[in-house]
């Protein structure tokens, strides 16, 4: 399908890669969101796995830092604003916090906790890319129309170029997943997948932006 008249006012750019400059953001794959017995599981995501774990790899192989983002709320709070609109979930301290056991996350990597959908608000994220003279980043995760959405558009505002490989992402249905991924295709980043990605961060190979239909 083309797109709809006002998004086809694009640049069709891609992003070079520089494993000196990128990093990979993982976003809230966490035991609440991923596992049987979590608060909120998002059905499907154990098939982001694979995709994931080649990315990591390659992302560990040429040195580019892993930031494992963990969404975690204090309890007692008298409001939590997310709990305003979501059932209560990833409670500070608990299991359901954790990065699932099968992607590995070290402890040497950079782990990060957030109060909100996106891994910068008020958090120490641009700091820390800062300090890494990282102003590239592959984002992925769950859920695609939230969290990873989320911090898509803040990785943007703040300057950064993104790249989401869309089979390491969920969203919380088909019609989400493709709307989500059209806008940041359009507006906010590159979308691609990990096979692309990973031969990138080998190689610096240029990630071409698909065309997801309108």
């Amino acid at each position: 399908m083309p797109l709809d008249s006002f998004s086809s006012h694009r640049q069709e750019v891609g992003i070079a890669v520089d494993p000196g400059r990128v990093a990979v953001v993982v976003v809230d794959m966490v035991n609440d969101f991923c596992k049987p017995g979590g608060a909120m599981v998002l059905p499907g995501s154990e098939t982001l796995l694979a995709p994931q774990l080649r990315v990591i790899e390659a992302a560990r192989a040429v040195g580019a830092p892993v930031i494992w983002v963990h969404d975690a709320h204090r309890p007692g709070l008298r409001r939590d604003r997310e709990f305003l609109k979501r059932s209560p979930h990833c409670i500070e301290g608990t299991w359901g916090v954790e990065i699932i056991e099968e992607l590995g996350a070290r402890a040497d990597e950079i782990h990060l906790i957030k109060r909100r959908f996106s891994a910068f608000f008020q958090t120490d994220l641009d700091l820390t890319l800062k300090d890494m003279m990282v102003d590239q980043l592959i984002v992925f995760g769950v859920v695609t129309n939230i969290c990873v959405r989320s911090t898509v558009h803040d990785a943007f505002f703040n300057g950064y170029q993104v790249v989401v490989p869309a089979d390491c992402c969920a969203a919380t249905g088909p019609r989400e997943q493709e709307s989500t991924l059209y806008d940041i295709s359009t507006h906010f980043g590159v979308v691609s997948d990990s096979a692309a990605v990973v031969r990138a961060l080998a190689d610096g190979a240029f990630v071409e932006n698909v065309n997801i239909a309108a």
